[in-house]
């Protein structure tokens, strides 16, 4: 059965491990799966949610893009642009804000957990930009979303806006409800230096991720520190449950090796660490140094990366000029 996708990732720079393994790297399953139609955005206008220095975002537009090619999308397989450059994305996100509640809203749980304790001086977008998102993936009408476990109360917005607009305007599947495709496994890669956070950028220590422009060198350094526990590797999941630090690094093996947790497990049971580490190390430099060196080659044409941005949003603004255009006839303007 073929699916429209459609799924977008901020621009924060310096993409990492938990990026390539829980987005990037199903992003290009996806995309080689012949019958799918793919669109793939740098959702830059969700970035301005919060504070931005707008030369630091313009280069993370063009990191964020190159980290996309350098792992295997396909420009002219997959529709990749940034939000930005294609209007509709704001005004349908303005008409489709009317159309959701408020009370929807007040149950988005990301938005207490990124605007913090002081919620008072939280931007407005940070509160809203979940129906940006709706207005993201309405406008392609995607069929299906690929998204994380924190992410599928968002697109239950997204279908919860589709359907009352259906139904407000008596127009039966003019706004499709997509479909999540959840990755169960691995979809949360969490920090080498405490297996209870997620892998973020924003951690002071680099030694709490593998960024995707790291050398070979400080790809094993940061294996090599990774903290573990003092036990031997177990032979069962179940044991793995209070030991959060030895089912990341497990995780990571098991997800870039294209094998179950289990098979691993049985590879590495009752041996050291050490041993994991090594195989590891090599492992990610293996699967991450030839994107890094793409990485780095790519971020050298800037007018090259900017020409696959334009080329794109010149192909999703034929999409979603069209069903904008629509939309708003729908409406009455």
């Amino acid at each position: 059965m073929s699916k429209k996708i459609f799924s977008g990732v901020q621009p924060t720079g310096n993409l990492h491990l938990g990026n390539y393994i829980g987005a990037i790297k199903n992003f290009v399953n996806l995309q080689n799966e012949s019958e799918n139609s793919c669109i793939y955005c740098v959702v830059d206008l969700h970035a301005i949610t919060v504070k931005q220095d707008p030369n630091e975002l313009k280069k993370n537009i063009r990191e964020t893009t190159a980290a996309f090619i350098a792992s295997g999308l396909d420009y002219k397989k997959s529709i990749i642009f940034n939000q930005s450059l294609v209007p509709a994305h704001s005004e349908g996100s303005w008409i489709l804000s009317c159309i959701a509640r408020m009370g929807w809203l007040n149950r988005m749980t990301q938005f207490k957990e990124k605007a913090g304790k002081d919620k008072e001086k939280a931007s407005v977008g940070l509160y809203i930009y979940p129906i940006l998102m709706a207005a993201d993936i309405l406008l392609y009408d995607a069929t299906h979303v690929p998204v994380g476990e924190d992410q599928k109360q968002h697109l239950e917005l997204s279908r919860d806006i589709a359907n009352k607009f259906n139904l407000d305007f008596e127009t039966p599947n003019f706004l499709i409800a997509p479909e999540p495709l959840i990755q169960k496994n691995f979809s949360r890669i969490m920090s080498l230096k405490d297996g209870k956070k997620k892998m973020s950028k924003s951690d002071p220590s680099e030694l709490s991720r593998i960024n995707l422009n790291d050398t070979s060198d400080e790809i094993a350094n940061k294996i090599k520190k990774a903290k573990t526990d003092t036990k031997l590797i177990p032979d069962n999941e179940s044991e793995l449950a209070e030991r959060p630090e030895a089912e990341n690094l497990l995780g990571i093996y098991s997800s870039l090796s294209d094998q179950t947790l289990s098979k691993t497990i049985n590879e590495f049971s009752g041996k050291n660490f050490s041993e994991l580490k090594e195989k590891l190390s090599s492992l990610v430099v293996d699967k991450i140094s030839p994107i890094s060196i793409e990485i780095n080659k790519l971020l050298k044409e800037n007018s090259f990366i900017d020409k696959i941005l334009s080329d794109g949003a010149e192909k999703a603004n034929e999409i979603a000029s069209i069903k904008i255009k629509n939309l708003k006839k729908i409406i009455g303007f």
